[in-house]
């Protein structure tokens, strides 16, 4: 998609305008919103805590980058939370290609970038220990929480609870596959932040899922998806160890053409040339 220009907006203070922006930017782009992230996007430029409860592949990114659009137009300041860091990497990254490199910053357990930014990238656990520290003081005017059924986890669902416990001026957009008491969040919610909080619930999933059982092993079967012109492919590994191992052996495997690592490269330094 292209780099997504706050300036295009005459009237920030106007959440009309500023809808109306991000629209003919989804136009311009070619990009059909579907019906679920309509609602929730007309939700939330209204002011409302969404709830979205939707499959995966069903498009949430998108209901995010509408949120951070509205902040960034209106001076204020948004969080993405993730579960991992390698989460936090991939959002900075395309977020930095969407609104450019001066308007994203990230904050993990390894690394600090551009910390000071209006829209920020990090793990679950940075904004709730910030949350814990400054509580309603914090500069934090919109929590988009991705995975939020990690809501749930024995060891670590704290870090998901604690920012809507102690961040009543901020705005929140709550993002997973899997919500099964929405209703009660939703109810919780409004009365933790005093602003309506709406439940966008679909059970359709837009992009359909194939799956089949093979005996060969996941790097040929990763050739034969790229060469039947089915890439991405989203690989899951459960422990680092076999994601490194997979990772070696693909090395082995050619995907690109000649042009391709040039241009791969290329781009990878002008992005660095933007940092």
């Amino acid at each position: 998609m292209p780099q997504l220009d706050p300036s295009i907006v005459n009237d920030a203070s106007s959440s009309s305008e500023v809808l109306d922006a991000f629209l003919e930017y989804l136009i311009e782009s070619g990009t059909e919103p579907y019906d679920h992230q309509e609602e929730a996007i007309l939700e939330l430029y209204e002011g409302k805590n969404v709830i979205l409860n939707t499959p995966t592949g069903s498009g949430k990114s998108l209901v995010a980058l509408a949120l951070h659009f509205r902040a960034i137009c209106q001076g204020r300041r948004s969080f993405y939370t993730v579960p991992i860091k390698a989460l936090a990497n991939e959002k900075f990254l395309a977020l930095c290609e969407t609104f450019g490199p001066e308007q994203v910053g990230m904050i993990t357990g390894d690394a600090t970038v551009n910390s000071e930014a209006p829209v920020i990238c990090c793990t679950a656990e940075i904004l709730s220990n910030m949350a814990l520290r400054e509580g309603s003081l914090a500069k934090v005017d919109e929590v988009i929480m991705d995975e939020f059924h990690y809501y749930s986890d024995h060891e670590r669902g704290v870090a998901w609870q604690i920012p809507l416990l102690t961040l009543p001026q901020a705005r929140f957009l709550l993002m997973s596959k899997i919500c099964n008491v929405g209703e009660i969040f939703q109810k919780e919610l409004t009365e933790l932040t005093g602003v309506e909080t709406v439940l966008v619930k679909s059970e359709e999933r837009p992009v359909p899922l194939e799956f089949s059982y093979s005996t060969t092993s996941l790097e040929d079967q990763v050739e034969e998806l790229v060469s039947s012109d089915k890439a991405p492919i989203y690989l899951v590994h459960f422990t680092q160890l076999s994601c490194a191992r997979t990772a070696q052996n693909l090395m082995s495997r050619n995907f690109c053409s000649k042009e391709d690592p040039a241009l791969t490269t290329k781009r990878a330094l002008d992005f660095l040339g933007k940092r």
